[in-house]
């Protein structure tokens, strides 16, 4: 890909966001560009990626007013990056669950594919420093998102992806309105239903290295209700 980008929700990662940056630019992807959307970090997350700038003139800044949600930060940062150029968009976590030095393996797989998805579950359980609580409630959830949707995929509901910009345009991703593992799965089902080529590579997947999870039990019922949704109404 000639302008590939990463775009990475933000809010309170101040302890990971510079370490992410630097070891993303390590990888010496040609002509990456790092697209940072922070919902106004009270523990000062935009200021670290300002300073970031001076150092890595490809690090960008979309800062919303206030926290959002994870599902309209991605389309605000799929929205820009699409705007700016991107013939590639790879989404990811700040807080090094999703591997950094993964990141050339999506773009490589997504040469013959319209979205790649790091699966978590295409070979076995590949979770590490979960309890075991949530580890059960993340395999619960993709396979009833399977049987319920239809989609066959392992890991419906992971958050390290690539994309072909021509997908995400296709896809009409403003109407997607869900958050967190919903809106993972609404945007899959979306390239689904559309006939795009959707490949899942193993990843591995780590607990945080710094702060705190925002999961909760609302985006967990928001799941829940949504792939019956999908079903249903498509």
């Amino acid at each position: 890909m000639k302008s590939p980008y990463i775009v990475i929700p933000t809010y309170n990662e101040k302890g990971n966001i510079e370490h992410m940056v630097r070891a993303l630019f390590e990888l010496k992807i040609d002509n990456l560009a790092v697209l940072i959307v922070d919902d106004s970090s009270p523990d000062g997350t935009a200021d670290i990626v300002r300073n970031l700038q001076q150092e890595f003139p490809r690090v960008q800044l979309l800062v919303r007013e206030n926290k959002q949600g994870l599902g309209p930060a991605y389309i605000a940062g799929f929205t820009y990056a699409l705007e700016h150029g991107a013939d590639a968009i790879v989404q990811m976590d700040a807080d090094f669950s999703h591997d950094p030095n993964d990141v050339p393996r999506l773009l490589h797989a997504l040469q013959d594919a319209d979205l790649v998805i790091g699966s978590r579950y295409s070979h076995g359980i590949s979770v590490i420093n979960w309890p075991l609580r949530r580890l059960l409630i993340s395999v619960f959830g993709n396979v009833y998102t399977s049987v319920v949707t239809g989609m066959p995929f392992k890991d419906a509901t992971g958050g390290f992806k690539a994309w072909r910009a021509q997908t995400l345009r296709d896809i009409d991703m403003p109407t997607v309105h869900a958050d967190g593992y919903g809106f993972q799965i609404a945007m899959n089902h979306r390239a689904w239903k559309r006939n795009k080529r959707i490949k899942e590579i193993p990843i591995i997947f780590t607990e945080r290295r710094d702060g705190q999870s925002k999961m909760s039990k609302a985006i967990v019922r928001e799941a829940l209700w949504l792939v019956w949704k999908l079903r249903l109404f498509g």
